[in-house]
């Protein structure tokens, strides 16, 4: 079987102080002690239309090439589902290919890319990037996660570590002291491209903008941005790295126009 990725985040997030193996619940079916199938439950702390809840995360889906179309899938994923249906009311996951998880009660909900105009002429240099190798900064990164507020009422992260750092924990991460907020972003000509905020308060757009050194014309947000104080944005349907977002069981956010920070994706 193949992770595409996951030893090499595991090892990433362990650098980080995280621990990748106590953060999943593996669930493997065994054929002469070969590992044939697997999934993944993670636990995922969120605040989706202004309550919070822990949502279980599907992820690591794989059964070995030489075992498939034999049922050892749909076996492990019915004791996943036996096991979550006891302790959440709501899972998720990302895929880019949704027919895999339709037999089993996830549906397709429709995310949106966010995008405002604006014209800022360049600002101060008021990011610096967090330099993960250093202890201080580390623990910097922990105190802002364990104290974050979530970047949207309709849906955002809370108090998670492990999937935030396993998915951005190997990308820049910037840091502005005098907000003391870690901003997920990056710049392509005069457009910026905002991931997720991770600070105890979401300051207004403009407060960012004010601490980048380049004019920016074009912000897109990747996330709902009703707590960012923007005048006027458009929303478009938008597919995060080709991956839709499924859910199963209760969601609240139904039918709201949002996106799932790509820190909390699974």
């Amino acid at each position: 079987m193949v992770f595409p990725g996951i030893r090499d985040g595991a090892e990433q997030i362990q650098r980080l102080g995280v621990s990748w193996e106590s953060a999943s619940t593996p669930f493997i079916k065994f054929q002469n002690d070969i590992a044939i199938s697997h999934v993944g439950v993670l636990e995922i702390p969120m605040q989706i239309m202004s309550q919070t809840l822990t949502v279980g995360g599907i992820h690591a889906v794989a059964t070995h090439p030489e075992f498939q179309r034999r049922g050892y899938y749909r076996e492990v994923m019915t004791e996943v589902l036996k096991y979550c249906d006891q302790l959440y009311k709501t899972l998720v996951l990302t895929t880019s290919n949704p027919e895999f998880y339709t037999p089993f009660g996830f549906r397709i909900i429709p995310e949106y890319l966010f995008k405002t105009k604006c014209r800022v002429q360049a600002g101060s240099n008021g990011f610096r990037v967090l330099d993960i190798a250093d202890d201080q900064e580390i623990e910097l990164l922990h105190r802002l996660l364990e104290v974050r507020s979530p970047v949207s009422h309709i849906i955002g992260i809370v108090k998670e570590k492990p999937l935030f750092c396993f998915n951005e924990g190997g990308r820049s991460l910037y840091y502005a002291a005098d907000l003391d907020l870690i901003s997920c972003m990056s710049r392509e000509n005069n457009q910026l491209h905002i991931f997720d905020l991770v600070a105890s308060q979401i300051y207004p757009l403009t407060e960012i903008l004010s601490r980048i050194p380049q004019t920016i014309e074009e912000v897109f947000i990747y996330f709902s941005p009703e707590l960012l104080d923007i005048e006027k944005t458009e929303a478009f349907p938008h597919k995060l790295d080709d991956g839709v977002l499924m859910v199963r069981g209760e969601f609240a956010a139904e039918g709201q126009k949002f996106m799932l920070p790509r820190s909390g994706r699974c």
